[in-house]
């Protein structure tokens, strides 16, 4: 990013500046859809939530359809006409509901808030089959695990340790996208971010994340076996679920009572989404799942990350375990 920052012009300028900073640009998003495997067409963005804007309002299909445990950003773009596929009680898809026809249909490969993981493999198959395209929201795994078939993908650098405030759209046939005109190919307009763009890349060569999955599914179970011993429930257990988030549920104790008492220990989780917990509002995620309202209202999200270790485990399991002792001493 320093690199970039030192020869940044604008990359659609004609000038020789301009040039090589388009250059260094096009490099950049080569390197980002080498590094995700992707063989398509990349168009960069400020982070997933765009991304999925600009599909949700310009894919050619004119129905909208969506999982009902989607992050605020794909239930928000998608509009209150969208058709909603239910899940189970372990937050997967279910289809029964699903008549195809033309429609994007936008379903995440990992939920923000649970971790679970749905199984975009089968769902891409169901949707191909009845003509329709499928939009994966792949921000909580691109860079973690191996992108899915899909016709679009929307993907954020600072979910896998790139900077904040890009992101990109993975577009499979530009055909089925219209264009806006300016920028990315006439796709989105704005000035493109070179700089960003060129963290995008190096976080992604870096595989700080990915390198660290198995270490850190060690490290969740260690923790999910002392949450269950302590009487704590770990949310969709028996699902798929992704290495890099946990849910726990402390019955007795709301969740936003845990997220004070951690955040005085220096301890930084959240309640659901990490984009709308300082509202507090309930989970739309843990109602679709059918969770008790004393178990949702007691829920909170733990993520993990390349640096965590076992000493902020076992520093976690401490302030949980006195947190749970105060409550039954009330």
């Amino acid at each position: 990013m320093a690199e970039a920052l030192a020869v940044w012009a604008n990359p659609s300028s004609p000038h020789a500046d301009g040039r090589a900073a388009r250059s260094a640009l096009d490099q950049a998003r080569a390197d980002i859809a080498d590094d995700l495997g992707w063989r398509h067409d990349v168009i960069l963005t400020s982070g997933a939530t765009e991304a999925i804007s600009i599909v949700a309002a310009r894919a050619v299909p004119s129905g909208r359809v969506r999982g009902a445990t989607e992050h605020d950003a794909v239930v928000a773009a998608m509009g209150e006409g969208a058709a909603v596929l239910p899940v189970d009680a372990g937050g997967l898809i279910e289809f029964s509901t699903f008549d195809g026809g033309s429609a994007l249909v936008a379903v995440q490969q990992v939920n923000n808030e649970t971790g679970v993981i749905q199984p975009l493999a089968a769902i891409h198959e169901r949707v191909k089959a009845a003509g329709s395209l499928l939009l994966a929201d792949c921000a909580q795994g691109a860079g973690k695990m191996a992108l899915p078939e899909a016709d679009f993908i929307a993907v954020s650098a600072h979910k896998l340790g790139g900077p904040p405030g890009i992101g990109a759209l993975l577009v499979k046939d530009l055909s089925t996208l219209s264009a806006s005109g300016g920028q990315e190919r006439g796709y989105r307009r704005g000035t493109e971010n070179l700089p960003a763009t060129a963290g995008f890349a190096a976080a992604l060569r870096s595989r700080a994340s990915a390198d660290h999955a198995e270490r850190l599914a060690q490290l969740r179970k260690y923790l999910e076996e002392q949450i269950v011993l302590e009487g704590g429930i770990v949310i969709a257990s028996e699902a798929s679920r992704s290495p890099f988030i946990g849910a726990y549920a402390m019955p007795g104790m709301a969740s936003a009572t845990q997220l004070v008492q951690l955040d005085l220990a220096g301890i930084s989780v959240s309640a659901g989404s990490a984009c709308s917990s300082g509202s507090m509002k309930p989970s739309h995620v843990h109602a679709a799942m059918g969770l008790a309202p004393d178990i949702a209202g007691s829920t909170i999200r733990v993520s993990f990350g390349p640096g965590t270790g076992a000493g902020d485990i076992d520093r976690f399991l401490a302030e949980w375990r006195r947190i749970k002792s105060r409550a039954a001493a009330a």
